[in-house]
């Protein structure tokens, strides 16, 4: 558990500083948004998720080669690399080029039948390109074609599943949050450090978020639920375990076309109260 606290920390410290240094540079109109109460603010924060990531692993990976230094924990730091640029870079077209464009899965193939594709199918069919590329990491050696598919799509599911929370100021963050914790505290893997480095970048933007100054943007829903979905796979190596995760993860997604989460949240007092803490006082209601 040392490992991927450690790794927690060290995004948490660098991703903060990386948002001081970014932030000034993405806060051009391409970028601003109004969020659910109408407020106008910068989008696509978490592209300082995969910034830290990438930072990070290039100096272990410096350290590596110069001190012929090879930590037990590595393991899933080259993969949460490719998970949070690929999710990342899919999910910033998304904020880019996708006013307009919500309207939930069906929307996306009703157009796709209509001969054009949106920035949302773009985002599912490169998602799931980089899910395969990323979970091949932790396929298990005996589940073949099938298992390398279902592991592929606990990563895509897990990365819309985050997004779908990311309506209100710190919400996403907090279920990436809370989902890490219980899987670091269930698995006491070291090889979660990785992913560690990327979700404490995206704690680093939580003060943002809440004062209503930013938010993270499909760039970093994305990215960070590809994350938790790369840690759920080393938290639960079992092709059983792994069934029941995309089972879970396939009816989260489904649910949301036919449920409102936000007022799911609502209704049930100890999940209004996480939701709303430390949000502002306008921002509550």
């Amino acid at each position: 558990m040392i490992a991927p606290a450690l790794g927690v920390v060290v995004g948490l410290v660098l991703g903060g500083l990386l948002w001081v240094l970014v932030e000034p540079s993405i806060d051009v109109p391409a970028l601003r948004r109004a969020n659910h109460r109408g407020v106008e603010l910068t989008t696509a924060a978490g592209v300082v998720v995969p910034l830290t990531l990438v930072l990070v692993a290039a100096l272990l990976r410096f350290l590596q080669q110069a001190a012929a230094w090879q930590p037990t924990w590595d393991q899933l730091v080259g993969p949460s690399v490719t998970a949070a640029l690929g999710f990342g870079l899919f999910g910033l077209v998304d904020d880019v080029a996708g006013v307009g464009e919500s309207g939930g899965f069906r929307h996306h193939v009703r157009t796709l039948l209509n001969g054009r594709i949106t920035t949302g199918m773009l985002k599912l069919v490169g998602g799931a390109a980089v899910a395969l590329l990323t979970s091949a990491a932790l396929s298990l050696s005996d589940g073949g074609l099938v298992g390398m598919l279902r592991d592929a799509a606990v990563v895509a599911l897990a990365a819309n599943g985050v997004n779908l929370f990311d309506r209100r100021a710190g919400r996403s963050l907090k279920v990436v949050l809370v989902g890490f914790v219980a899987m670091v505290l269930w698995s006491r893997s070291p090889s979660l450090t990785g992913p560690a480095v990327g979700v404490g970048a995206g704690l680093a933007l939580l003060p943002s978020e809440l004062r209503e100054r930013s938010m993270l943007g499909d760039t970093g829903a994305n990215a960070l639920g590809a994350l938790l979905g790369l840690s759920a796979l080393a938290a639960f190596p079992g092709p059983g375990s792994r069934w029941v995760l995309l089972v879970g993860l396939l009816a989260l997604n489904l649910g949301s076309e036919f449920v409102s989460y936000s007022r799911v949240i609502e209704a049930v007092p100890p999940l209004r109260f996480l939701d709303r803490l430390g949000r502002s006082a306008d921002d509550a209601g």
